[in-house]
């Protein structure tokens, strides 16, 4: 699964970026080419895993995690850029807003870059739906197929929609309309995460988020999110360790690095779970979609598991942990259930799959 980094120029979007994945990309190393980018892995931080690895103390321990495609920043009405294939193919959207004064002293103004670029999104997708009603139209004039008809139908109707300044994720389309224009990998209909990047001194205002920047009806939107970070806050944050790093958090009124709750917040804006398997190897959260059947998760672990897909040994995180991590003591206690392909896999289950790769 992918996230695509987008924002205004000097929005804070590359430093997050080197904060999500671990990396040390210079903030000024884009160049002037349209669809530029970096891509990096982003590990989402869960406690889960860390318990379980202190009770199996497997020889390594492996978060979930997903891809991060960076894309340099682009200015209003210039968005080319958007048409970059790797980032089209993001599965959802995190835009970094700038909600702190620049270094010329400009003051922020949050709602309306969001807009501005909910509004680039749009036009962007607008472009594609025309061009392809033009070949469409073409097509059909040659030779008339009920299935070019019924894509000019749904086509024609999107039309209307992005012209009012509507994102299509807000459009209502059924499960079938969506699956139509799929292949269209339509920027506006993507889930998107709206980061407010906060000086220092903002940060007690990141608790009224998101009235408090007039983005109520932003937070409202069909799969849509709203949250902050501070770019420079977190970027000192990553230089502490231990005891001065908790300290240094309490002073500023923060249970955690911020940049761990926009590192959740992604990962359930794609609409992912996580569920373990564990050994004396390894610990390894794995990431699913919510509502994956026991055979497809089983499939994400490997192809042949998945394939020969028997049983699946399920017990809940707390149900383990409560049994001191034995699987026998589950067993024993009626926690340790057997699942079959069609059963559905919940966020924190720790799931042992029996499987038979002749089958």
């Amino acid at each position: 699964m992918k996230i695509g980094l987008v924002g205004l120029p000097k929005s804070g979007k590359t430093s997050l970026f080197n904060l999500l994945t671990g990396s040390h990309v210079p903030t000024s190393s884009f160049g002037t080419a349209r669809g530029e980018l970096h891509t990096g892995v982003a590990h989402v931080p869960d406690e889960r895993v860390d318990r379980l690895s202190a009770l199996f103390t497997p020889r390594r321990t492996t978060p979930a995690s997903f891809e991060v495609v960076d894309l340099a920043g682009f200015a209003k009405g210039e968005r080319q850029g958007l048409e970059a294939s790797e980032f089209r193919s993001a599965d959802g959207l995190l835009q970094v807003v700038r909600a702190f004064t620049d270094p010329a002293g400009t003051a922020a103004d949050p709602a309306r870059d969001v807009d501005d670029l909910e509004t680039e999104l749009i036009l962007a997708d607008l472009e594609v739906v025309e061009r392809r009603l033009v070949r469409l139209e073409a097509s059909l004039k040659k030779r008339r197929t009920d299935a070019d008809a019924r894509e000019q139908a749904l086509l024609r109707r999107l039309v209307p929609v992005l012209e009012a300044g509507t994102p299509l994720r807000a459009a209502g389309l059924g499960v079938e309309e969506a699956r139509a224009v799929r292949g269209f990998m339509f920027l506006s209909l993507k889930p998107i995460l709206h980061c407010l990047n906060l000086s220092e001194k903002e940060i007690d205002r990141a608790r009224t988020l998101p009235e408090g920047f007039g983005l109520a009806a932003v937070a409202a939107r069909p799969h849509t999110r709203v949250g902050w970070v501070s770019a420079v806050i977190e970027a000192e944050v990553a230089g502490l360790a231990g005891d001065e790093q908790t300290a240094f958090l309490a002073d500023l009124g923060l249970p955690e690095p911020a940049i761990r709750r926009v590192l959740r917040d992604c990962y359930a804006l794609l609409g992912l779970i996580s569920f373990f398997t564990v050994s004396e190897d390894e610990v390894r959260a794995w990431s699913i979609p919510r509502g994956t059947r026991a055979q497809d998760a089983a499939l994400a672990i490997h192809t042949d598991i998945g394939r020969g897909f028997i049983r699946a040994e399920v017990v809940g995180y707390e149900e383990l942990v409560g049994a001191g991590g034995s699987l026998a003591a589950a067993r024993e206690r009626g926690q340790l259930r057997l699942e079959g392909k069609d059963y559905v896999v919940e966020d924190g289950e720790i799931v042992h799959v029996r499987f038979n790769v002749s089958r």
